[in-house]
């Protein structure tokens, strides 16, 4: 759905803490990121993928006192922003310039894992250990990896979008850190009409080499007893969570177990909608529903005191909601913090977890993390060595020249 203008930005995981007490703890904070940070947008630029055509869109904030020709001059000031914007984006031939400086690049830098191998693994150990004693059904740790590199943020999330297509794609520039995504999975979203829908997405397996291979796997995938389990058990915990704030009747799932392909792996996917009750707001909706049980697990209050028992640092914007939220007073569009990098002071972060149950395997869960972040590890890996091919055919500058 269209942003007409309004709040954007992102909700850290970590405000859990505020939504349900019992969950909060002393964590360590190694990226000391804002736990929210939300800018308010008037002039938007909304791009119709269908008919490929943009909108420029200027919202006006309008006085009680205003008199008529305020309201007159206000109005030619915005039609002159949309106009001038517009001219930008009709120019076809945007020199370099207009990108952000990039400074020479260094390759060969490699990734470090926060906790490694066998950490993730003794995470996935001790939480099957609580699902055998009947504290949980499952639950979703994660680790992170830090990579150094010299690419602008904007530079890697150009690249990105061109190798990993997604529902949600986002580059975030808060000057002192940008956040740079590809997210598979809507986490709530509401419309004019009060509609509100989720789409639970659990169950991953990595793409084919051939088309044949491809099938095979979906196959594999949809067959799968422990990913059809673990699905549905999260399409509950959905259903309950939109049922807390919608009309009851009104609560539906849509779709189930659907495969849905993505640039390297596939997923399990659903959707869950409902209509909110006369006394709920979007806010209340989107309280409900975060996090998702797909980051968390379930039950899911205790689910996220184990994982951050385990874990003891906090995710920061990894796990937690990346959107808008319209000057309408009704629509959002929120996406979870999926296959979603940090990149601060030269260094990228990334992170991916795995939803466990009573006969996860802790190597494969480890490898499925892996098999995650590939996508974004390969973006950067691959940006910097088309960037240095580049400057070397002289397509580009570098900052030094």
């Amino acid at each position: 759905m269209a942003n007409l203008g309004g709040a954007i930005g992102y909700i850290s995981y970590d405000c859990i803490k505020y939504f349900e007490p019992k969950t909060a703890r002393e964590l360590k904070d190694v990226l000391k990121l804002p736990e929210a940070a939300l800018m308010l947008y008037d002039l938007i630029v909304a791009f119709d993928q269908v008919f490929n055509r943009f909108q420029v869109i200027n919202n006006i904030k309008v006085e009680p006192e205003d008199t008529k020709q305020e309201l007159q001059l206000k109005y030619l000031k915005a039609s002159k922003e949309i106009n001038e914007v517009a001219k930008i984006l009709q120019d076809h031939n945007v020199p370099e310039s207009c990108y952000p400086p990039q400074p020479p690049i260094k390759q060969g830098n490699t990734f470090t894992s926060n906790i490694g191998k066998e950490g993730y693994e003794h995470h996935v150990v001790t939480l099957k250990e609580h699902i055998k004693k009947g504290d949980i059904i499952q639950a979703v740790p994660s680790q992170r990896v830090a990579r150094p590199t010299s690419l602008h943020p904007f530079n890697i999330y150009r690249h990105l979008r061109t190798v990993n297509p997604s529902p949600y794609l986002f580059y975030i520039d808060y000057l002192d850190f940008q956040i740079v995504g590809a997210s598979p999975e809507l986490l709530v979203k509401s419309d004019s009409n009060n509609k509100v829908i989720t789409h639970p997405i659990a169950g991953t397996i990595k793409r084919g080499k051939t088309t044949q291979e491809d099938d095979e796997l979906a196959a594999v995938l949809k067959r799968s007893l422990k990913d059809r389990a673990e699905h549905v058990m999260l399409v509950d915990l959905a259903r309950n969570d939109i049922n807390r704030v919608c009309q009851p009747t009104s609560t539906n799932v849509d779709s189930l177990l659907q495969v849905q392909r993505f640039s390297h792996v596939m997923h399990l996917v659903s959707q869950v909608s409902g209509t909110l009750r006369d006394d709920q707001t979007r806010f209340d909706a989107f309280r409900s529903i975060f996090p998702a049980g797909t980051v968390s697990g379930a039950p899911k209050v205790k689910a996220m005191e184990l994982i951050g028992e385990l874990e003891g640092e906090k995710r920061g914007v990894y796990a937690g909601a990346v959107g808008h939220w319209s000057y309408d007073g009704r629509t959002m569009d929120t996406c979870i913090a999926l296959r979603t990098m940090v990149v601060k002071e030269g260094i990228a972060y990334l992170q991916a977890g795995g939803g466990i149950v009573f006969d996860s395997d802790p190597y494969d869960e480890y490898i499925e993390t892996m098999n995650k972040m590939k996508a974004n590890n390969n973006t950067i890996v691959e940006a910097e060595e088309l960037w240095v091919q580049r400057l070397n055919e002289g397509k580009v500058e570098s900052e030094t020249d």
